[in-house]
């Protein structure tokens, strides 16, 4: 009777549990219509499997069906290989990446180039129309080409399908699907101000001086570090060079040298029996590091970020690997790179540079990363006690500052560990974009406890943020999509700026002030 209930199940439903959902949030924008040929008008209402919205966490439980019972061959079947051509035409359309121009070859009699609005603005209905009567003839280098009249037929059809979908839908500004790490704000890079030139003085200043200091460093630091100067004043305020102009020189040599003698003496050991784990689990998660960028895809870079993390998790026994780290690479290797590269850092080919160059940059993105995790280890060790020490914070925190919120969250079950752990073991970076964590890592490093106690304020800050799209959720599984799937593609220094303003207020008003936590 059980095995006809589960054939049944499945014959009634098409839909596999478990089945790939889109991802909407800083790292998974959403999927452009006009692109993508999937429309909500035209998503099929059968075979729903809820027939009403879950309020609670255990109804959602009871609602959700598990897959657990499908016989050996329904798995074999999941598993087999898919061939191209049976796939549905909206994931060709996902996964399709449009070809690159062709360079046209160089002619006096050439039209001048437009800029890069023009090249990326809709056709116009005039345009449309001009290339419906250009497609029955044309003419190439002064011979008469004539098209075949099914060919022209088929390219009037496609004309006038695109038209009328841009007709259709609303009109909105593309945003590219990765902004680019090097721009201080999503829309491209700033134009250098005054204030701007003043700041960057101010900080080439101090660090000319024959002992930085530090506070005052700290101090200009928080508001945000221009691009020009970031490697070498992350590498002060993480402790990593000394104040001291004369000692630097020796300090960073010795710590490089330091570094590939780890490498020499301990990498080869990652196929004994003792790390094979270790390593596996780090060879898996590499290629999951920020995967819509290009850079953390190249061989080379991914071979870095192997050795940094293998050689940090047998110097640290007590945590070891923890899925999370490796997250924690990714901002040092780019701002230590910027400093070789002024062009675009996310599509730079790294084998390109000189092999010492790329050395020093691997030593010093490993001792740095060391030095923030030496501050949050904690949140690593067994049972990570860190991290459910700050989720219970954050918790207590909003229940003080945002009462609505917070009975929210207790009438949909929505507990703050659901969210709020990756928020704590990842600080942030899975929900905001590279460019946002970079800013905000130069008011932590510029904080005495920035990445352990002053993060907390950011993430209630940052919940707060989202008071409204919050509080328009009517059931458990719309509020946890929310909240694990932030909209902040768009951020830039402005946003970030103003959530750590509103971070430093609730530091104002609680750090100092424990029993506030406490009703």
């Amino acid at each position: 009777m059980a095995t006809d209930n589960i054939i049944n199940f499945w014959r009634k439903n098409a839909k596999v549990p478990g089945s790939i959902q889109p991802v909407y949030g800083a790292q998974h924008p959403p999927l452009d219509p006009r692109i993508h040929r999937t429309f909500p008008k035209d998503t099929p209402k059968g075979n729903n499997l809820k027939s009403k919205k879950a309020s609670s966490f255990h109804e959602f439980a009871r609602s959700t069906n598990d897959a657990w019972d499908i016989d050996d061959e329904d798995d074999e079947d999941l598993l087999a290989p898919i061939h191209p051509s049976s796939l549905p035409s909206t994931l060709h359309s996902v996964h399709q990446v449009p070809p690159l121009p062709l360079q046209q070859p160089s002619d006096t009699t050439r039209e001048p180039d437009t800029g890069p609005a023009d090249r990326l603005a809709p056709p116009t209905a005039e345009g449309c129309l001009q290339q419906e009567e250009d497609a029955d003839g044309g003419q190439i280098n002064g011979r008469v080409v004539v098209k075949s009249s099914s060919e022209a037929q088929l390219n009037t059809n496609t004309v006038r399908s695109t038209l009328q979908k841009q007709q259709s839908l609303p009109v909105r500004p593309i945003i590219p699907l990765v902004a680019r790490i090097s721009d201080q704000n999503s829309s491209g890079a700033p134009i250098m101000t005054v204030r701007d030139k003043s700041r960057l003085d101010k900080f080439k200043y101090l660090l000319s001086c024959p002992n930085t200091d530090l506070e005052e460093l700290r101090k200009h630091s928080w508001s945000g570090i221009p691009r020009e100067v970031r490697p070498i004043t992350w590498r002060l305020l993480s402790g990593y060079l000394p104040a001291n102009m004369e000692r630097r020189d020796l300090v960073l040599k010795r710590k490089r040298d330091e570094y590939f003698g780890f490498i020499e003496q301990y990498y080869h050991s990652r196929t004994d029996e003792t790390y094979k784990d270790t390593y596996r689990q780090i060879h898996i998660d590499i290629p999951r590091t920020n995967p819509l960028i290009p850079l953390f895809q190249q061989p080379t870079v991914q071979e870095v970020f192997e050795r940094i993390l293998f050689i940090w998790a047998i110097r640290h026994p007590a945590s070891g690997y923890v899925q999370g780290i490796n997250d924690l690479v990714t901002p040092f290797f780019v701002v230590f790179l910027s400093e070789f590269v002024e062009e675009d850092v996310e599509n730079f080919d790294v084998a390109s540079l000189p092999l010492n160059t790329q050395r020093n940059i691997e030593a010093d993105s490993f001792w740095c990363m060391t030095k923030l995790l030496d501050g949050i280890q904690d949140n690593y060790t067994f049972a990570q006690p860190g991290i459910q020490n700050n989720v219970k914070a954050l918790e207590e925190l909003v229940s003080r500052i945002d009462e609505d919120i917070h009975n929210y969250f207790k009438r949909y079950e929505v507990e703050y560990l659901q969210f709020a752990f990756r928020w704590m073991n990842n600080l942030l970076m899975r929900e905001l974009p590279l460019r946002c964590t970079i800013r905000l890592w130069d008011t932590y490093q510029a904080e005495q406890e920035g990445f352990s106690h002053f993060h907390l304020y950011v993430c209630a800050a940052f919940l707060i943020e989202w008071r409204k799209e919050i509080l328009s959720m009517v059931d458990f599984q719309g509020l946890l999509m929310l909240l694990q799937n932030l909209p902040t593609i768009h951020w830039g220094n402005e946003e970030v700026g103003l959530l750590l303003a509103e971070a430093y207020r609730l530091k104002y008003m609680f750090a100092d002030a424990p029993n506030h936590y406490r009703r």
